[in-house]
């Protein structure tokens, strides 16, 4: 069966802590792992009053500690923002706390506006465009050292943490393949060239030491309920928080709302329902039909699933319910 993983955001919920935030990844890692998904990501993003994952390092030991067999790793690690060799230390550390279990994803994007990257970045005319040298530069820290490596990372080295690419865009497509990477397209949150970027990936892909044949993951956002009603009232905290980055505002993820109407514009309305157009939001049956339209669609290798949901027993119920779609998709393949 196709395999199921969750991208987490560590989500600061409007009238919640930091520390509950966090806990609440750990929670939701645990019953991810109870139902057979494959691995559990966290993202890096900065300045965002509604993300707790911004130390998404200490995030990963946080919720690899409080899990046994799930794999733990970053949707992504924003590598412009750092230097290789301290990534390296980094997952290197964290491979030996949590052998087998550790994964490195990797993107190029800053995470967050330009201020804040700006504070982070070493370089920014340099970041982005270095990208890719800085990309072979850590695959060769967390590998195995040559007799004339100068420059060592301890922890780090001989660790071989898995490497993979993430991306919105075509750019990133190529350079997965290239380099013989695995890739995950972020098509919950930017699907326009979903299609055409898993296309070009799969093309030239280009067999590699860790990677003998393409393998791409994809994302969709989750909200999935009892009942198509009480799904999309839940999905209305995605929707809102949506909107407040267009208008950047920043605050906490909202509480659902019982209605959009007189919180967006009819062209924020559209934008966003563009934006989110594959989001997997109803009850079973609804959600059921969507995914497997949609994976006939893009034949993915796997899904990786957000679920922004404001209430934790609401999240925890959507991440459950989502799990049991594997098998009525695999009925009907």
């Amino acid at each position: 069966m196709i395999p199921f993983s969750i991208l987490d955001l560590s989500p600061i919920a409007e009238g919640h802590s930091v520390r509950e935030a966090l806990d609440a990844s750990r929670r939701l890692a645990q019953v991810a792992e109870k139902n057979g998904y494959r691995r559990f990501w966290l993202a890096e993003h900065h300045g965002m009053p509604g993300i707790a994952s911004a130390a998404t390092a200490l995030v990963i030991s946080h919720v690899a500690a409080g899990t046994k067999t799930i794999r733990v790793g970053s949707g992504g690690i924003m590598l412009p923002n750092h230097s290789p060799l301290v990534i390296a230390e980094q997952f290197g550390t964290l491979e030996a706390l949590y052998p087998g279990r550790i994964e490195l994803g990797l993107g190029r994007a800053p995470g967050t506006d330009m201020r804040t990257a700006r504070a982070l970045r070493r370089n920014m005319e340099a970041g982005a465009e270095s990208f890719p040298h800085d990309i072979i530069e850590l695959q060769r820290l967390l590998g195995t050292p040559d007799e004339e490596a100068g420059l060592i990372a301890v922890p780090g080295m001989n660790s071989h943490v898995p490497i993979w690419l993430l991306g919105s865009s075509l750019y990133s497509a190529h350079l997965a393949a290239a380099l013989g990477l695995p890739y995950a397209f972020a098509s919950h949150f930017a699907p326009d060239q979903l299609l055409e970027a898993v296309e070009i990936y799969r093309e030239r892909f280009q067999p590699s030491a860790g990677l003998q044949k393409p393998y791409v993951m994809v994302g969709v956002m989750a909200a999935v309920a009892e009942t198509d009603a009480q799904a999309s009232h839940l999905f209305t905290s995605a929707q809102q928080q949506f909107v407040n980055l267009r208008r950047n505002i920043r605050r906490p993820f909202p509480r659902p709302v019982d209605t959009m109407e007189g919180f967006w514009t009819d062209i924020e309305r559209i934008g966003v329902e563009h934006t989110l157009r594959y989001a997997i939001v109803g009850s079973r049956e609804t959600a059921s039909d969507k995914l497997e339209r949609f994976l006939a669609a893009v034949r993915p290798d796997e899904v990786i699933v957000s679920t922004p949901v404001h209430d934790l027993d609401a999240r925890l119920r959507s991440v459950e319910l989502f799990a049991g779609l594997r098998q009525g998709v695999e009925q009907t393949a």
